[in-house]
């Protein structure tokens, strides 16, 4: 089951939460049974005092239905006294709430059934009228026995249901409060101590990582969370870093082999070439047949023309210019000695002076150089410009080099068509972490090439 950080972190408090939650749930049912419980007790004294007022009223009631009986006379203030007298008495029944084996027994309905057939209203002879009485209050007084019984009872279980509830309110609840504090303290140590593990474990990957110690890290063999991302990202990164680090070496070494190339014909060929030059020269001036001085010359200056032709070569295996004035310079001697000339387009070169600021180390300076002249070698060969324009500026820390033509464009065949030459373009630019793209020139037609570069000043 995947659990991501954020549900790890928030499990203890949920936790406890949870745990808390039941307890109030708990406590909530322990105090609606005791109100019950009150209001249980609360109903047997309402139905006490309801039996007490119902047979205070049968009694007063059955003495005045007695003395009207026996003297045949009822005064208005006495009938009014009846009257008020029995409805007291149906008040009082009707006060009265059914409590244990009362409910669902009908004995209170017989009760008012009973008190019924007392009213006064309906002139009862003397003999039914006490034999009435005699049942209501026989009825009355059962009634009133057994609430005292139920009373009495329930008070003292009232006491100890109190005691039990308040014992066991507390143990509930201090088990459930350790309970909480245990169990959060244990999934937050474990959870916390895992997540620790596993992000000191990342950040030493990444500080390894960013000390140049190139070692592949592992990666976790399925998701389970947010770090095993983390895990694979980093793990992706580095294998990447590595692609690019060996890339750079290899064009590193290809550079400096470059240049050691170059030293040995600087001091070996060109040397014997210059010699066997002035040997020639010496000849010719030593031979006085016109035809032999002729031949002489012509071999002069066919050796002339292999020593310029050794001297580019050198220049483009290594350019002595980028070593002694840097790159912007390197780069307008290319333009210099390479493309300015009749029937090759029309160019423009801008250098931001504060390129020089730049902490370019030297295999970037080669890089940038050797992509400019791929770059320029593209628009003549294959744009059909008329003009273009080779820009090298510093924006803040970032290095933009663009070369914009008005030729004929890449268009999208030429696009998708990738040649050699564009892909040793991004190869270069991938090997010193630039990003480089094609797009639309700002002239009427045409492609614009820029190189984004960022760097510390």
């Amino acid at each position: 089951m995947r659990i991501t950080v954020k549900q790890q972190v928030l499990l203890a408090p949920a936790t406890v939460l949870i745990l808390l939650i039941l307890l109030l749930a708990f406590m909530q049912y322990t105090y609606w049974d005791l109100s019950r419980k009150r209001q249980e007790t609360k109903n047997l004294g309402t139905t006490f005092v309801a039996l007490a007022e119902a047979d205070m009223a049968a009694r007063r009631l059955h003495l005045l239905l007695r003395t009207m009986q026996h003297t045949g006379m009822a005064p208005p203030e006495d009938m009014a006294l009846v009257s008020d007298l029995y409805e007291r008495l149906l008040d009082a029944i009707g006060r009265l709430k059914p409590f244990g084996s009362l409910k669902g027994s009908g004995q209170i309905s017989q009760l008012l059934t009973l008190a019924e057939s007392l009213n006064p209203t309906d002139s009862p002879e003397i003999e039914k009228t006490a034999e009435s009485f005699a049942r209501f209050r026989a009825e009355l007084s059962a009634l009133s026995n057994m609430t005292q019984i139920h009373r009495n009872k329930l008070r003292m279980n009232h006491e100890q249901d109190i005691n039990q509830l308040v014992e066991r309110a507390a143990v509930v609840s201090m088990s459930v409060l350790i309970l909480a504090i245990l169990l959060g303290l244990f999934i937050s140590v474990y959870f916390s101590r895992r997540i620790l593990n596993r992000v000191q474990l990342l950040s030493h990957n990444a500080v390894r990582i960013a000390d140049g110690k190139l070692e592949l890290p592992p990666a976790p063999d399925r998701i389970r969370d947010e770090l095993d991302t983390l895990a694979v990202s980093i793990n992706r990164m580095t294998k990447r870093l590595i692609q690019v680090v060996g890339t750079e070496k290899l064009l590193e070494g290809a550079e400096e082999e470059r240049r050691r190339i170059a030293m040995d014909l600087h001091d070996q060929s060109l040397s014997d070439l210059s010699a066997i030059l002035r040997g020639l020269r010496n000849l010719s001036a030593e031979l006085s047949d016109h035809k032999a001085q002729a031949k002489t010359e012509s071999l002069k200056l066919d050796l002339e023309r292999a020593i310029v032709n050794l001297r580019d070569i050198m220049n483009n295996l290594h350019p002595q210019t980028l070593d002694i004035l840097g790159l912007g310079a390197a780069i307008e001697a290319h333009l210099e000695q390479h493309c300015d000339s009749e029937g090759l387009p029309e160019y423009h070169l801008y250098i931001d002076p504060s390129i020089n600021a730049l902490n370019l180390s030297r295999i970037k300076q080669l890089t940038l150089y050797r992509i400019v002249i791929e770059a320029i070698q593209n628009v003549i060969k294959h744009a059909a410009a008329s003009r273009y324009e080779v820009n090298l500026e510093v924006r803040k820390t970032t290095l933009i080099l663009s070369v914009e033509d008005n030729g004929s464009g890449m268009g999208e065949e030429k696009e998708s068509n990738n040649g050699r030459g564009l892909h040793n373009i991004r190869e270069r630019a991938r090997a010193i972490n630039a990003t480089v793209n094609w797009k639309t020139s700002r002239f009427s037609s045409g492609t614009r090439f820029e190189l984004t570069l960022p760097c510390e000043a």
